[in-house]
């Protein structure tokens, strides 16, 4: 368990946070961003696609980028490689998000420490599906 997998940051996103915005939600369900955001509805959070497509998924409108999104956002949830993560956590900070979520595998130690710095929890290298599992 590291500091980055807090359990009150994970417990403040899944049980607070109701506005979930997916960047690298395509259309594709065969993809890991898909199925989470469907979990995440099946959980009753509202999903926000955020790709350069900007494609309407799973009945939500997307956008090309979080900062086109028109109403706040409380988590952003990024399935980007590593070293494309940091710059959505900057941009979720930026937007006024209240939590980060990177996907499993997914660390940026740097990301952690301005996300956190900057007053917004920051949970890395899980998954939702595990730590709601894991209760």
């Amino acid at each position: 368990m590291t500091d980055w997998q807090d359990p009150e940051a994970v417990r403040f996103m899944l049980d607070d946070c109701e506005t979930w915005a997916v960047v690298g939600l395509s259309g594709d369900p065969t993809r890991t961003a898909y199925g989470i955001a469907q979990l995440l509805q099946d959980r009753g959070k509202r999903i926000v696609p955020v790709h350069p497509d900007a494609p309407t998924v799973l009945g939500e409108q997307g956008y090309a980028s979080l900062a086109e999104i028109p109403f706040p956002v409380d988590v952003v949830d990024v399935f980007r490689r590593s070293e494309a993560a940091g710059e959505f956590a900057d941009q979720a900070v930026a937007i006024g998000a209240k939590g980060v979520w990177l996907q499993l595998g997914v660390i940026d130690e740097e990301a952690f420490d301005r996300t956190t710095a900057a007053g917004v929890p920051m949970v890395m290298d899980t998954c939702p599906a595990i730590e709601w599992r894991r209760r």
